[in-house]
């Protein structure tokens, strides 16, 4: 992997809340697999950890790890807000591409495929999704089922007519700003608003399948998101609906 101070073609934004457990695993796990990758051969990656409202040693261990690896930049942010976290991320990011992960994820084949896309086909976006046919989703079944109600919610706020938007995406990165300018909700449904904005646009789009294997429980539970999920949903259900922005 490249350590060079000049721009990389391609920066991974990783939002990190309490994750002291598997965040040093799961970071050299990516750095080599991507090291090692032939389809990535010549492209060169930073990796952006954007930590949010960590209250563990997370941010500690983030610093260790730019400390020794260049193309490690750590980000943080006061409090636990994943799409705060996520939209600084894609703002501070260098990349010509912008590849949007997980830290229980790190699917490097999704890297492969998306930038393929990307630079290849002239996509603007590619969504990684759960969903798809070809798409095996090892989540638990009670996430699996919440993933599906999501996705009915948003195409009765919105209209959107995809089948995900939150998890892996990867992007043109000058493309897509103007996109995450007009995004009004934060936390659970940023990343849900950036794919479904990118389509309203008539940005050039689509999805693959992926492959879950989370290698933990979520760090947030389920039950603690709905009542903030839902206001955001009518949140854009207002403004898009309604207010047609």
């Amino acid at each position: 992997m490249s350590t060079q101070s000049a721009a990389p073609d391609v920066s991974v934004v990783i939002p990190v809340y309490n994750e002291e457990g598997i965040i040093s695993a799961s970071v050299a796990d990516l750095r080599e697999k991507i090291a090692h990758s032939e389809k990535l051969k010549g492209l060169t990656f930073e990796i952006i950890l954007s930590a949010n409202g960590c209250k563990d040693r997370t941010v500690d261990i983030a610093r260790e790890l730019s400390a020794r690896h260049p193309e490690i930049r750590v980000l943080e942010s006061d409090e636990p807000n994943y799409g705060k976290a996520l939209r600084l991320g894609i703002e501070q990011a260098r990349g010509t591409y912008v590849v949007c992960d997980e830290i229980d994820l790190c699917d490097v084949d999704f890297y492969e495929r998306a930038l393929h896309r990307l630079r290849e086909e002239g996509y603007d976006m590619v969504v990684g999704s759960k969903r798809l046919e070809r798409s095996f989703d090892r989540r638990p079944a009670g996430r699996r089922f919440a993933t599906s109600v999501i996705n009915w919610l948003l195409w009765l706020a919105t209209g959107f007519e995809g089948t995900d938007t939150h998890g892996l995406k990867a992007f043109v990165r000058e493309r897509l700003l103007g996109v995450v300018g007009k995004c009004v909700v934060d936390r659970d449904m940023f990343a849900s608003e950036l794919v479904i904005r990118a389509n309203r646009m008539m940005l050039r789009t689509t999805e693959i399948p992926i492959e879950v294997i989370e290698k933990r429980a979520p760090s947030v539970q389920l039950t603690k998101r709905v009542p903030r999920v839902l206001r955001q949903l009518a949140t854009l259900a207002w403004v898009i609906r309604v207010k047609s922005r």
